[in-house]
């Protein structure tokens, strides 16, 4: 505790004061998940309170801010629905059975992120390209920005023909949309200008704060937290502190229809927020210069939408929006992530009368300075600098974040990276060929082999007219995988077929291993002992 302590007293005034901002920015954006999500505003709220104080405490990366956000909400959409209808279904029909599956869905996905955690699976984040990442935040900053554009509108209840209830977005008109737009452009003006003037004072707190008292001082007639969330049919930001929800295992039927009812939900949902998490925390990475724990911030992710599923809230994950915020305000230490979890907590339980006179608008402005400081402006710059390949997953990643989700984005621009890769790899494979004095055919063997450069390996051999000696070298060579084992079995196999000897020099130890355990009649055809002072620098360096 005492170390925790000693950890976030050097940054601790720019801390709070950050976690205090990105508060005022996770409500809104919160809410609007909620909606999306079909859920109480509160449940979501409970959640990004639990979430965020969980990982802020316990999370591998200091500085990322967690809390409900939307894509892992839009996952749970169909659920929810279906679960409804279920919940009528029964013997003796039970309301908003959805949301109970909800809650269940979110501690199953929650478990399935701790696995991942103690599995160590965060480090496979490391595998994710360059460009993949900057693809990753082009979209995401297109995603935000045309989140924020929908906040110049206005929710309308409509009941459908046949009974339904939807709401339905109005464009705002008029006095109210210039004063909305002149209201954004006042707070990103403060936020731009101020730290010109001095680094003392939080920008965008600041900016919220001002643009606050023009709109109250004015008594100007524009949308507010308050009246964002009333349209949306909610009651307020009023709410009680977060409690265990019994009536989950009152309703919860526990059975495998359940169960295989919330897997796919919950393995898909646990996925989309790691990827969102890890991608979040490859970022503050870049920004601060220092390195996270991926693993810890799995497990951290995990128990906190466990007791966030426990206590009546939705799932959650990394939030970029929120992190850059909060990184840009000063925010470094884990005191920020715990501010922002209090505060936010302190605004559902005393504070809710003032936070809803906060107009949108001050807080839409606030997300266009972070979209326009988060959204990778270099990459217009390099486009034709870097390899076609590169630049094609850069723009692939962008769109498919923008027209489908992250986590499909970035499995997309993850595999298109690995098959130009292998693609490239595969056609450095070469032979260098000479004859020794004896007769002997020797085939000098540079660059990978593995199952993308197998073909290519195979033409290089002249079969039929070879003499009867052959020796094939790997002293310049790898053998990456099984399937490159299995084409020199193979091609051995072919030249003895004929009559003909082969002697296999410089494979490493693993690989000879393998191929006399697959087949020990290979002993005779591997030489190991040789004297050959090249392949042991190089087995060094390949160690």
């Amino acid at each position: 505790m005492t170390e925790f302590v000693r950890k976030i007293i050097p940054n601790a005034k720019d801390d709070v004061l950050a976690g205090i901002t990105v508060s005022l920015a996770m409500i809104p954006e919160v809410v609007a998940f909620a909606f999306v999500a079909q859920i109480d505003p509160l449940v979501a709220l409970s959640g990004a309170f639990i979430i965020g104080l969980i990982t802020a405490i316990f999370g591998g990366r200091p500085g990322l801010i967690s809390g409900a956000a939307g894509a892992v909400a839009v996952i749970f959409v169909h659920m929810i629905s279906e679960g409804h209808a279920r919940g009528m279904g029964f013997e003796v029909p039970v309301e908003n059975m959805g949301y109970y599956y909800l809650l269940a869905t979110v501690v199953l996905m929650g478990l399935i992120q701790v696995i991942a955690g103690v599995f160590k699976l965060g480090r496979f984040v490391r595998l994710i390209p360059h460009p993949v990442m900057m693809g990753f935040v082009n979209g995401l900053a297109i995603v935000i920005f045309i989140a924020q554009v929908k906040m110049f509108t206005h929710k309308q209840l409509e009941v459908t023909a046949d009974g339904l209830k939807r709401y339905i977005s109005i464009p705002m008109e008029g006095v109210e949309l210039y004063s909305t737009i002149g209201l954004v452009l006042l707070t990103m003006g403060i936020v731009w200008a101020l730290p010109k003037l001095t680094t003392k004072i939080p920008a965008a707190l600041t900016a919220i704060l001002v643009t606050t008292a023009v709109v109250v001082i004015g008594k100007l007639n524009v949308s507010t937290v308050g009246s964002y969330i009333r349209e949306g049919g909610g009651d307020g930001l009023s709410g009680e502190f977060p409690t265990p929800n019994l009536e989950l295992w009152e309703y919860l039927p526990f059975t495998v229809d359940t169960l295989s009812f919330i897997l796919p939900y919950a393995f898909l949902a646990a996925s989309v927020g790691l990827i969102e998490t890890l991608m979040t925390m490859n970022l503050v990475d870049e920004l601060t210069e220092t390195r996270g724990n991926g693993n810890r911030e799995c497990v951290a992710q995990g128990f906190g939408n466990i007791i966030s599923g426990l206590f009546g809230g939705t799932g959650g994950c990394g939030m970029i929006g929120q992190t850059v915020i909060n990184i840009n305000a000063g925010g470094r230490g884990r005191l920020s992530g715990i501010m922002m979890a209090t505060t936010l907590l302190v605004f559902l339980l005393f504070a809710d009368s003032y936070i809803e006179q906060v107009p949108i608008a001050a807080l839409v402005g606030v997300m266009f300075m972070m979209v326009i400081e988060t959204f990778a402006w270099s990459s217009f710059r390099i486009l034709r600098k870097i390899p076609k390949a590169d630049a094609f997953v850069l723009i692939i990643v962008s769109a498919v974040t923008v027209i489908y989700d992250l986590a499909i984005a970035v499995f997309v621009g993850v595999i298109i990276s690995a098959l130009v890769f292998a693609w490239e790899n595969a056609k450095r494979i070469r032979a260098r060929k000479h004859v020794k004095e004896d007769g002997t055919k020797v085939y000098e063997i540079w660059g990978p082999l593995f199952f993308g450069s197998i073909q290519a390996f195979n033409s290089k051999f002249d079969i039929a007219n070879d003499p009867d000696h052959i020796e094939i070298d790997f002293i310049e060579s790898r053998v990456s995988d099984h399937s490159a084992l299995e084409a020199i079995f193979n091609l051995v196999g072919k030249y003895e077929a004929v009559g003909k000897t082969v002697k296999i020099k410089h494979l490493s130890e693993e690989c000879r291993a393998l191929m006399i355990k697959a087949s020990p009649k290979l002993a005779n055809v591997i030489e190991d002992a040789i004297d050959d002072p090249r392949y042991h620098v190089m087995a060094k360096a390949m160690e």
